[in-house]
């Protein structure tokens, strides 16, 4: 394993200064260091170093939908992006909704290893809403899953609900709830406003999400339960968490980049790629999701990184597939709405995009301070310069990005998982060599395990 020197590194925005990292961690963060025979060095004057990204929502797609996503490219993505630890939804085929599956998945993770995949559970099998998946299987699993969602589908019925909320008490799980009234979205297209109707497009009311978060927050109040709100998109459902918070209820909530950035006038064009669920609202909304994740009523950034093949997004709007990438742009989307705009610091992006969300999803060694002895997980940022968004920014499989040809701010430089780079100035580390890094890691753990 080689010894890496970040010289001149911000951290976190802040203090310029260099950092060692040897055997996988944090050996030794002062001004000056002098390099050492064997060591490599990264020149970081003028980048800001944060801890590694972690994404609560992601959809890798594999088993089932590999033409889309697999475990290895979604990696690469989120490499790409800055990120080191990913939370992969259920909704996969088969479901994530056993022990075995989401160990599959975990594995498929630490085989490419490139960031660490942490699957997350179905809350009902076959995400049908209508029974209890193996909640306490795959949480006491290899995987160790603690988070809990049937993203893409709303856990509508009530009883099925409460039962959940009830059930992850018992290992501190979390329920991530997808709000959305399957009644009042019923083939809906696009935000109900009157764009909808100059369009021509079935309206989704900010209703459907906010009455199901009512709902989901008073029933965690009183089973006394930890909720999470995923991909939140409307003022309204804003102010219900932010209601719920002062009450003491144990919610968390989420913001995708694409709802910090873009509105509804998007559609106009009735390009599919801005096509999603939640859709895109007005910019009442975006302000609202801005101020909230400002102060803290939204906890975390989460892309909801939704892979799709090019003919599901290359059609007529009305049969295209809802969801769109995120990871490769995420951190260049938040220097524009949050960063720029003066609304957060660089610690405060640490917080939403590292911390935050590694606490939430209970990944132990991820979102960790950059300081002596802690796991060197990291992303060095070049927040200078702007740049067209382009079909070279993007390691998915897939192209359904947004920001295609939209000028972003800075570019993600280096990212470092468990001490090694897997995004070397811009390019995605060598295959083989990551490869050959997550061999070492797993012979490592097996043989701490067997001593």
């Amino acid at each position: 394993m080689t010894n890496l020197l970040l010289q001149k590194a911000s951290l976190y925005g802040e203090d310029v200064k260099d950092v060692l990292i040897a055997d996988g961690v944090i050996t030794a963060v002062e001004a000056d260091l002098t390099p050492q025979d064997g060591e490599r060095v990264i020149d970081a004057k003028g980048m800001v170093l944060l801890p590694g990204l972690v994404d609560l929502h992601v959809h890798f797609r594999e088993p089932g939908y590999e033409d889309a996503e697999t475990i290895l490219t979604g990696s690469q993505a989120a490499a790409k992006g800055g990120f080191t630890t990913v939370f992969p939804m259920a909704n996969t085929y088969p479901v994530q909704d056993t022990a075995g599956v989401v160990e599959a998945v975990r594995t498929l993770g630490e085989e490419a290893g490139y960031c660490d995949v942490r699957p997350n559970g179905a809350v009902t099998v076959g995400l049908k809403g209508e029974h209890l998946a193996e909640l306490g299987a795959m949480a006491h699993s290899k995987a160790r899953v603690r988070v809990f969602s049937d993203d893409g589908h709303c856990v509508s019925d009530p009883l099925v609900m409460r039962r959940a909320l009830e059930y992850v008490k018992g290992f501190d799980g979390v329920v991530a709830q997808h709000a959305q009234d399957p009644r009042l979205t019923l083939k809906a297209q696009m935000n109900e406003s009157e764009l909808s109707s100059e369009l021509g497009l079935n309206g989704w009311p900010w209703v459907a999400e906010a009455s199901i978060i009512a709902r989901d927050v008073l029933l965690a109040e009183h089973v006394g339960a930890r909720l999470h709100v995923c991909h939140i998109s409307t003022r309204t459902s804003v102010e219900i968490i932010r209601w719920a918070k002062q009450r003491g209820v144990q919610v968390t909530a989420e913001v995708t980049p694409h709802h910090l950035l873009l509105t509804e006038e998007k559609v106009r064009g009735y390009d599919a790629r801005f096509k999603v669920n939640p859709p895109l609202r007005d910019q009442a909304d975006v302000d609202a999701l801005r101020e909230a994740l400002a102060d803290g009523t939204i906890d975390i950034v989460a892309t909801d990184h939704a892979p799709h093949p090019e003919e599901a997004k290359d059609c007529e709007w009305d049969c295209a597939a809802m969801g769109m990438l995120g990871l490769e742009a995420s951190l260049r989307v938040v220097q524009e709405t949050m960063v720029d705009t003066g609304k957060a610091t660089w610690r405060d992006v640490a917080r939403f995009m590292s911390e935050r969300p590694a606490e939430i999803g209970q990944a132990e060694l991820s979102g960790r301070p950059i300081a002596v002895g802690e796991p060197a997980d990291l992303c060095l940022y070049d927040p200078s310069g702007r740049s067209s968004f382009t079909l070279d920014d993007l390691a998915s499989k897939s192209s359904n990005s947004p920001y295609l040809g939209i000028e972003l701010p800075g570019r993600v430089a280096w990212t470092i998982f468990r001490g090694e780079p897997t995004l070397i100035d811009g390019t995605i580390a060598d295959r083989s060599d990551v490869a050959a890094a997550a061999r070492r890691r797993r012979e490592l753990a097996v043989s701490e395990a067997s001593a």
